[in-house]
């Protein structure tokens, strides 16, 4: 077999590099992914200048070529874009795309301005079937507006979706999605009888949409819900009425007078109660504040049956923490209530709190009784500044 000619060892002539290559060969890798980066097709983040500050042409022809075209041309281009975003779960581009779609339909025919610069939405005029052209843009148009209320469902933006589907069945009254999607975003804000009312509509139409039927079912079964939890609560406030007019009849049975007032104490839990809530006949209850003026102190007794008395309570309440002179003892101290007329009555130790408060004398303020325990040794001082304090009042 013939050898090819061995050379002297002399390299043979290479063709020239191209003006481009060579540029590129003799830039950094850093300029050369810089210089990508404005290009659209290489994109990894989206820059719309020259890299100088100046307007990216490339991207500026690529995103104008979104505008040329027919209505409908422009329109279908965003909704395929749209549609490949919903595929994907991207319910925040999808929508976006079909919201250009519907713009672009929806866009007035004008003339561009060449001083205004190019327009949002410009339709390039060409000849075109009208009949034609209108029908491709409704249809067009309903499928935009029904995927984008599935974005909105998704997105838990369910009055959005509604709308959406109420132009869905202006354009089409027969389309099944729009029905479905519309109840299940009032199903979504408990808007059962428009849920329903979507569903009924549906299945009207199509009897047999597996979709709609469950969905039916569970309207029905949220429907169920919401009416046991609406039947308990007006059985707690019917509950609640009853116990307060059973109150208000064991008070009033006793000649306990009350107030409330826009200053109530916060009592949490405490509260003028009946022990039995039904039976205005049963023991009465009082949340007590025992104060000790001489001292600015107090004590707090949640539960003080009208059947006891102030002794009852006294004895497991002395001695005081804070007595350092030991002046609180059951025999070395007296009580008293504010009057409804703002003077004070003594408060005897050994009488039941269901009797003071049936004299008729004082009254429970915003459901607290109030009873003042001062030293013998100190009443008479205390009583005086009392009055005294009444007076300038």
């Amino acid at each position: 077999m013939a050898q090819p000619p061995q050379g002297d060892g002399a390299s043979l002539p290479s063709a020239a590099m191209p003006p481009a290559m060579a540029d590129i060969k003799s830039q950094s890798v850093d300029d050369v992914i810089k210089e990508m980066n404005r290009m659209p097709l290489f994109m990894t983040t989206l820059d719309e200048t020259d890299g100088e500050g100046g307007d990216n042409d490339a991207l500026e022809a690529l995103k104008a070529l979104a505008y040329e075209g027919t209505k409908a041309e422009i329109a279908e281009n965003f909704r395929q874009q749209g549609n490949d975003c919903a595929r994907t779960k991207q319910w925040t581009d999808a929508k976006e795309f079909y919201d250009k779609a519907i713009a672009a339909l929806k866009a007035p025919k004008k003339e561009p301005d060449p001083e205004d610069g190019p327009p949002v939405i410009d339709v390039t005029d060409v000849e075109v079937n009208e009949e034609e052209e209108a029908e491709k843009e409704k249809v067009i148009e309903e499928a935009c507006y029904i995927n984008r209320a599935l974005c909105n469902l998704e997105k838990k933006n369910y009055r959005s979706c509604i709308q959406d589907c109420a132009a869905t069945l202006r354009l089409n009254p027969s389309n099944i999605k729009a029905y479905y999607r519309s109840a299940s975003a009032c199903l979504s804000l408990d808007k059962i009888p428009e849920a329903v009312d979507a569903c009924s509509l549906g299945l009207a139409i199509d009897p047999s949409n597996a979709p709609l039927k469950a969905l039916q079912t569970k309207i029905s079964a949220r429907q169920a819900h919401l009416n046991s939890v609406e039947k308990a609560r007006r059985e707690r406030e019917a509950k609640a009425a009853s116990e307060r007019a059973t109150l208000a009849l064991a008070l009033k049975s006793r000649g306990i007078k009350t107030r409330s007032t826009d200053q109530a104490p916060d009592l949490e839990d405490a509260a003028v109660k009946l022990e039995a809530a039904l039976d205005p006949s049963s023991t009465l209850s009082f949340p007590v504040m025992l104060l000790y003026p001489t001292h600015a102190q107090s004590d707090f007794i949640k539960t003080f049956a009208e059947s006891e008395t102030l002794s009852q309570h006294l004895e497991y309440i002395f001695p005081l923490p804070w007595d350092e002179k030991h002046e609180f003892t059951l025999n070395d101290v007296e009580a008293y209530m504010e009057t409804i007329a703002g003077g004070l009555i003594k408060v005897g130790k050994s009488m039941t709190l269901g009797k003071v408060l049936g004299s008729g004398k004082c009254e429970v303020k915003d459901g607290l009784v109030k009873i003042s325990v001062v030293p013998k040794t100190k009443s008479t001082e205390w009583i005086d500044e009392f009055k005294k304090r009444r007076g300038t009042n």
